[in-house]
């Protein structure tokens, strides 16, 4: 006797009819193009007030790229426009946005359940007893278990996709903060270069008036050598200057992702001034906890893992479980002796027969009994709990180092502007009175015009200072990374000449 296992139509059709509406479950918000972007857009617009695009066709980019070439070609970039052509136009933003579609698919992944698995087989086929085949075997398989831990599973998949939603936010913040930082970083370079080219032009006159007067014997050799030696001094860091200032520029042109014909672009020549009104945080530490965007994601991380433990427990000692229906289907020839007219007679007939059968294959824990798998689960829950809690404290400080920074390098700024300006604007002017009225030398004024261009230059690298610890109070609060520490101001602006000859 053989048996088939066959498959039966109406257990198949509940399968099938059961899969097509827990599929339908959930998916809604995931099978979208834009899945979850919509959650990037808003978050990203009320930390930037900027506009944010996933080009996900020709059209788009091609639309993309009109605009951002109507934006920079040939324009000076303010560095709100440089802000707003790089997170239109960069490339590595746009692929932290395919994560969000990546995302959102395995989440729509987890709401459908797994495909039945069927497997037929024939037996004893072309047989000369029963004819085409002797049986059939066959079944259909369906994973319990999964159906079992659905739920737990969408709820890690959902809080997953929230990650990757916020891990989005997250790049285009630090997209944002660092074309900022790069735009003043860019801007303050320029305007270095055009303060050193002003004291070139200083130093070139000494150099020849020391020329000049080495030729009638009223400077001496050391003394014409110091004015020489401080021209080509001024002229190297003038060489170094301008190099700073492009690749500065450059840094710029790859954070907003341009090349070819969109590199014609410029900046403006100088930093804003710095402002009167100083901006009040007085908590600032709440602020951030409230609005950081990489506490928020710790947060789900811990939220997951939590899920995921849950998952662990319920799933400890079972691991598969599946149910499998079909039929049994059974060919065979029976022989039977009959007497026809005073003879015995063997006459053979085909008989089928079919039982429907039903199967439940599972694992026995004898050898594992989920302890290592569920001590691995909580291990990962201590780690990302002890990783939130040392996140919130590292946040509250950098928030209060960002504002602290923000308010001294604002003082120093305003330090230079309000009282080392006005003061060496006050030497230089009665520098040149007493020489006018031939009371002070010739070197003595110069010396007093390299003196106040070294003070400009310092005071150009503190309002550059300034400003990009205003940019970091905004990376301090809603995230995007924080920049390395303030670099205190510069340092030696200009090559200090030696004393001026007598």
């Amino acid at each position: 006797m053989s048996r088939s296992r066959l498959i039966p139509v109406v257990p198949l059709l509940a399968t099938t009819v059961l899969s097509g509406c827990i599929a339908a479950v959930g998916s809604e918000n995931y099978n979208f193009a834009e899945a979850g972007f919509g959650t990037v857009r808003v978050g990203t617009s009320k930390a930037l007030k900027k506009e944010t695009v996933w080009v996900q066709s020709q059209g788009e980019a091609k639309a993309v790229a009109k605009r951002v070439h109507a934006l920079t070609h040939k324009k000076t970039l303010t560095v709100e426009q440089a802000v707003q052509v790089a997170l239109l136009n960069n490339k590595g933003l746009q692929a932290a946005y395919a994560d969000i579609g990546a995302s959102a698919a395995a989440a729509w992944q987890e709401t459908l359940l797994v495909n039945p698995t069927v497997s037929i087989g024939v037996l004893g086929i072309a047989s000369p007893e029963v004819g085409a085949f002797r049986a059939i075997e066959g079944m259909v398989a369906n994973n319990v278990l999964r159906l079992m831990t659905r739920e737990r599973r969408v709820a890690v998949a959902d809080t997953r996709f929230e990650q990757a939603q916020l891990r989005a936010i997250e790049a285009t913040l630090a997209l944002a903060a660092n074309t900022r930082r790069a735009w003043i970083t860019a801007v303050s370079a320029f305007e270095r270069v055009a303060y050193l080219k002003r004291a070139l032009i200083a130093a070139d006159a000494a150099s020849e008036l020391a020329k000049e007067l080495g030729r009638t014997g009223a400077v001496g050799k050391a003394g014409q050598a110091r004015e020489h030696v401080f021209y080509a001094e001024l002229t190297g860091q003038t060489a170094q200057a301008r190099l700073a200032a492009k690749l500065a520029k450059e840094e710029l042109t790859r954070l907003m992702g341009l090349w070819g014909s969109e590199v014609t672009y410029y900046v403006p020549d100088a930093l804003p001034a710095v402002p009167r009104r100083v901006k009040k945080k007085s908590a600032i530490e709440s602020e951030a906890l409230h609005r950081r965007v990489d506490l928020q994601i710790a947060k789900l991380e811990l939220e997951a893992l939590a899920k995921s433990h849950g998952l662990t427990d319920a799933t400890r000692y079972l691991t598969d479980f599946e149910i499998i229906a079909g039929a049994e289907l059974e060919r065979e020839v029976e022989t039977e002796i009959e007497l026809e007219n005073g003879q015995l007679e063997e006459k053979s007939k085909k008989k089928t027969s079919i039982t429907p059968q039903i199967e439940l294959e599972f694992n026995i824990p004898v050898f594992d009994s989920g302890e290592a798998r569920l001590r691995k689960a909580e291990t990962a829950y201590m780690r990302a709990a002890n990783q939130l809690a040392e996140k919130a404290v590292n946040i509250r400080s950098e928030a209060r180092a960002a504002y602290t920074n923000y308010r001294s390098t604002r003082e120093i700024a305003l330090h230079y502007k309000r009282n080392v300006l006005p003061l060496r604007t006050t030497i230089s002017e009665e520098a040149l009175l007493t020489y006018n009225g031939m009371i002070t030398s010739t070197f003595e004024l110069l010396a007093d015009t390299r003196a106040k261009m070294n003070s400009l230059l310092l005071s150009v690298d503190a309002k550059r200072e300034f400003w990009l610890a205003d940019a970091n109070i905004s990376a301090a609060i809603y995230g995007g990374g924080a920049s390395a520490s303030p670099g205190g101001g510069g340092g030696g602006a200009m090559a200090e000449a030696g004393d001026s000859p007598h």
